[in-house]
């Protein structure tokens, strides 16, 4: 069997952030796959809560310093990077001192942030840019949670043609750790990028975004789905990827069966794909 190379664009990891089923898959699985064999990146956005002198978070200077603009306005691009000792595993973080550096994760005692948004199309876009950097081939690109949901539009249309990225497979993992709500009402107009066209935001230009509508969105441009909470939006979304004829994996069992992601993962094995 061929090594397969997966990029994990992980929302939360065990242990710089609290233990809870999300962190701990984000954790355990990335280490999993990689001694399964495999070769792995992960990556996860630098939130306030993380401490960086207890983590042994450091900057990498080469990879950082690249401006991304979102709505008009650069944002420095500022790539940690730190070890989980234990699982000869290293994690990449995505930071920006005005989405990041002094933020919670999804919102404070207030509510939900209310750029949550441009959060999510800054961490995806970090990710591919760090990838490119690092000069990187993935052939499988997992996507946990809604707060990653971003990504697989922008490596489907706007890096298609990019040799990171041409012919890369996505799977999305499905959380029941929904926001309340909708993201911001300039949704389309923060997303929209270069290779992205009107048909593709369609269901999302002029309307409400919500969780469900978010998540069906990644699925669009996404060749398989993981559920791994049963919930009402969960199985919305799974009808959506059945009439898309998307695989599916259900990964609600209580214990992490590493072998049941790794034989989904091959299925997107694209190690038969030519290299330039």
């Amino acid at each position: 069997m061929n090594k397969t190379k997966i990029l994990f664009i992980n929302t939360e990891v065990m242990p710089y952030l609290p233990e809870a089923r999300m962190s701990s898959i984000g954790r355990q699985l990335p280490q999993g796959i990689q001694d399964a064999g495999h070769e792995i990146r992960t990556f996860m956005p630098r939130f306030g809560l993380i401490n960086e002198r207890r983590n042994q978070l450091h900057e990498v200077i080469r990879l950082s310093g690249m401006n991304l603009i979102i709505n008009d306005t650069d944002h420095p691009l500022i790539i940690k990077v730190a070890s989980i000792q234990q699982a000869r595993m290293q994690v990449y973080f995505i930071d920006n001192d005005e989405y990041f550096t002094h933020r919670n994760k999804y919102g404070n005692a207030h509510g939900e942030y209310s750029d949550n948004a441009e959060r999510c199309v800054f961490f995806a876009r970090g990710v591919i840019e760090t990838i490119r950097k690092l000069r990187w081939k993935p052939d499988v690109v997992y996507c946990q949670g809604w707060f990653s949901a971003i990504s697989p539009i922008y490596i489907k249309k706007t890096f298609a043609e990019d040799p990171c990225f041409r012919g890369v497979k996505i799977v999305f993992d499905m959380f029941d750790n929904g926001f309340e709500g909708h993201l911001a009402s300039n949704f389309y107009r923060t997303v929209k990028r270069e290779g992205v066209l009107k048909a593709d935001l369609i269901e999302v230009k002029d309307k409400p975004v919500d969780y469900v509508a978010l998540c069906k969105l990644a699925v669009k441009f996404c060749d398989g789905l993981i559920i791994t909470d049963n919930t009402p939006a969960a199985e919305e979304v799974k009808a959506f990827a059945e009439s898309r004829g998307i695989h599916i994996l259900d990964a609600t069992d209580e214990e992490l069966d590493i072998r049941k992601y790794d034989e989904f993962f091959e299925l997107f094995n694209t190690n038969s794909i030519e290299e330039d």
